[in-house]
């Protein structure tokens, strides 16, 4: 299996985990030109934030001895604030509250970072 097919199908599973928390999908695989793409967009009804997500995915096959979150250091995170920006700006978001979101998934479950920041 391709590696764009074992992002989707981990980019399933954090959506499903999402939903299950009653947050509204706003955009998924969202391409922001070469600076790259947000994985998830989407609404936390609680607070009514704008939350970007990064969907990080270890399939147990793959056989990785790290948890998948510790694949998201300072530069990811740099990378995502630039990306949020952008998707701020171009849809006219300014004042809406916002924040960056982690969804770690692996054989030991799946683990929601709320909040992350460099």
């Amino acid at each position: 299996m391709n590696t764009r097919k074992i992002g989707s199908e981990g980019e399933d599973m954090a959506i499903d985990f999402l939903a299950n928390l009653d947050y509204v999908i706003i955009e998924r695989n969202v391409h922001l030109g070469k600076i790259g793409e947000i994985d998830i967009v989407a609404c936390d009804p609680k607070d009514g934030c704008v939350v970007f997500v990064e969907v990080k995915y270890n399939r147990a096959s793959q056989g990785s001895f790290a948890a998948p979150e510790f694949r998201c250091g300072a530069s990811k995170m740099r990378q995502l604030v630039k990306l949020a920006q952008i998707y701020i700006k171009r849809n006219n978001l300014y004042g809406k509250p916002v924040r960056i979101d982690v969804i770690a998934i692996d054989k030991n479950g799946i683990r929601h970072f709320k909040n992350c920041s460099i």
